[in-house]
């Protein structure tokens, strides 16, 4: 069975969560049962997703050109106005619907200049189509968060962009795991309940109440005894900061550090894609 393939979605509710979070609920096009192969593995759990352009009533997307570079290749190829708007997003929970059908989550992280897919979410209403190209089976190459056997406790950091990535992780973690997690949102009222069985201790960094950098907060912290793993994730800089200080300063053996830029500040993920370089965190 291949890992990924493409799902036709209608957009089934939305809701605002939080200032900088909205919730867009998908179930398939045009019924429930069309997504019965979807299947998240839930963590960070990403995936590509394919929305229209304002003046569509649904995204153009290549569906038939290939594999993934080439059906990579065949979307780029298409005019800027007429392919599909793509952008990486985490699933945030999948689930049966009362009909038997399976629907999921995508909180959209959004702002004031946000791009076109944080104007999409903001706009979406049931009804509205969309495309994924998503998980087939649980177990797939798009679920980086991958705890080795042995961890004794885990490091979670991460901005409004990874806050829906975290709290999938924090209800996945084993009951008791020791757990130490910050999380950077732009506002008090980005603050949400984040459910665990994990031994947590959440500290919220509110970048409008002034809060630390992610190294200064971490660093200022004491952590636990023991064989650590840590994620991070969010803008780039800042997890390229926080992972240089964790394996230098810290000396967690850097294999035990999962870090994903997810953006990078004042680029566009259109903007990274055209350079691959700028796309990547520097692994020294």
């Amino acid at each position: 069975m291949v890992p990924f393939r493409f799902f036709d979605l209608r957009v089934a509710r939305t809701r605002g969560l939080t200032p900088s979070l909205i919730r867009v609920t998908f179930q398939g096009f045009p019924d429930d049962d069309a997504l019965d192969a979807f299947d998240s593995g839930g963590r960070d759990q990403s995936l590509s997703l394919f929305l229209p352009h304002p003046h569509q009533d649904a995204p153009v997307v290549p569906v038939d050109a290939g594999d993934g570079s080439a059906i990579f290749a065949a979307w780029r190829a298409l005019p800027e106005s007429t392919r599909a708007v793509m952008r990486s997003y985490t699933v945030r929970e999948q689930r049966r619907t009362e009909t038997g059908g399976r629907e999921f989550d995508i909180d959209f992280a959004v702002h004031e200049d946000g791009g076109p897919a944080c104007r999409w979410a903001q706009t979406a209403a049931p009804g509205k189509r969309a495309m994924v190209l998503g998980p087939a089976i649980a177990e797939n190459t798009s679920v980086r968060c991958q705890p080795p056997a042995d961890t004794e406790w885990v490091l979670l950091w991460g901005d409004e962009t990874a806050l829906p990535a975290m709290a999938a992780i924090l209800e996945w973690l084993p009951v008791g795991m020791k757990t130490r997690v910050w999380v950077d949102v732009p506002h008090a009222a980005d603050r949400i309940e984040l459910k665990t069985d994990a031994d947590a201790e959440i500290v919220w960094l509110v970048r409008d109440e002034g809060a630390p950098s992610a190294v200064a907060a971490v660093a200022a912290a004491e952590l636990p005894e023991g064989t650590p793993y840590a994620w991070i994730a969010g803008e780039s800089g800042g997890v390229k900061a926080l992972r240089r200080h964790l394996v230098g300063e810290r000396g967690i053996d850097r294999r035990r550090v999962t870090f994903v830029g997810y953006w990078r500040r004042g680029v566009s993920e259109d903007g990274l894609r055209d350079d691959p370089a700028l796309a990547e965190i520097d692994e020294s």
